[in-house]
């Protein structure tokens, strides 16, 4: 019998709901729904099917072992980023749409190909102003000419960047990366190198720059905003994150709580402990300030938290017992605390949220057909 402690509740007629408005809000652009660590944590198989059903277009992964998970889907796949020279065998093998980050990579990939007697579909990409990876936005031309004329066993799926401050509304910098992209498309299309996709927008972008998905862009990529999780656009959060009171108890004033004494009691107090902690993805710096939901209240985190217990003031909650439900993030009764107030409190973003919740943590679907 499998019994558990900490469940991530997902609901997937949410993640349907958020999906089709990304769909409605960039139309006709097409959506690349990237479900890459695992859908961020919340269960790839599981989103992979929703996306599919409610018109992705395609998939994106970081890695080779990634996409080899969801290829029964049936979507074609794109790795974002870069290949190791170890994975091309793999990239090949399972079609992927293999990104292009310089004439080196591309001619590996050309000869994996025309080795297995395929023709690759690649993506260039493009550095506009990221500063990670892909090609130089002003000195991709010459290279792309190259793969496009010497590299026969690659077509071009299309041309891609990524934004680095897409979050800020009318930021110049995020212009300039527009404006470069689109100044690169220009001049391939004057000798004839045509693209048929061109993207830049992820989940900030969709948000805040409708430039980035009219022409000529014709793709997006949705990444944590089909999760609800997005600074500047509200969209329904798909997530809860819930543990139970594992001990209950009356503690005396002066009495330390959890390690290095972080915290003293100055009254007589109602102590709760949670059966979760960091290992579960209760981030440390909650520590003594951060809050959960009890009984619809909110109580206090106190003390440093543990790898498997986390222990709050039960104030605020005088009526609960062992057993009861936490809610770390989301809904309680009338009560809601979102994920980006956690995010707030460890002054991170939304992403590192949902990515360090641990694997002992069962995650759970809800709405899902049978």
């Amino acid at each position: 019998m499998s019994h558990c402690r900490v469940t991530l509740e997902v609901d997937l007629d949410l993640l349907a709901k958020n999906f089709q408005a990304i769909l409605s809000r960039v139309a006709p652009a097409e959506v690349m729904a990237v479900i890459k660590a695992n859908a961020y944590g919340l269960g790839v198989n599981e989103v992979a099917s929703v996306l599919k059903k409610n018109g992705a277009s395609y998939f994106a992964v970081a890695d080779v072992n990634e996409a080899i998970e969801i290829h029964h889907h049936g979507l074609p796949v794109q790795i974002l980023g870069n290949l190791l020279s170890e994975e091309i065998e793999d990239a090949v093998r399972y079609d992927l749409i293999c990104p292009l980050n310089d004439f080196q990579t591309a001619a590996a990939i050309n000869r994996e190909a025309a080795k297995q007697n395929k023709i690759i579909r690649g993506a260039l990409t493009i550095d506009t102003g990221m500063g990670r990876i892909g090609m130089l936005g002003n000195e991709a031309f010459e290279e792309i000419v190259k793969i496009k004329s010497e590299l026969k066993n690659i077509e071009f799926f299309g041309i891609y960047s990524h934004f680095s401050t897409s979050w800020k509304i009318n930021d110049d910098y995020t212009h300039q990366q527009i404006k470069l992209l689109k100044a690169l498309v220009d001049q391939l299309s004057q000798v004839n190198i045509a693209m048929p996709h061109v993207y830049i927008a992820a989940s900030g972008g969709i948000a805040n720059y409708p430039e980035a998905f009219s022409h000529p862009f014709n793709l997006v990529r949705a990444g944590i905003n089909m999760y609800g999780c997005c600074d500047s656009w509200e969209l329904d959060s798909v997530v809860e994150l819930k543990g139970k009171l594992i001990s209950v108890r009356e503690m005396p004033a002066g009495s330390y709580v959890g390690y290095n004494k972080l915290f003293r009691l100055h009254k007589n107090s109602r102590l709760g402990t949670i059966a979760a902690g960091y290992a579960d993805g209760i981030p440390l710096s909650l520590s003594n300030r951060g809050y959960v939901l009890v009984n619809g209240a909110f109580c206090p985190i106190v003390g440093r938290i543990s790898m498997d217990y986390t222990t709050i003031l039960l104030d605020n909650a005088p009526a609960a017992k062992v057993g009861d439900e936490v809610v770390f993030f989301g809904r309680q009764q009338n009560t809601e605390l979102s994920i980006r107030q956690w995010a707030e409190a460890k002054t991170t973003h939304l992403h590192d949220i949902l990515c360090a919740i641990g694997p002992r943590v069962k995650r759970v679907y809800k709405n899902q057909e049978q």
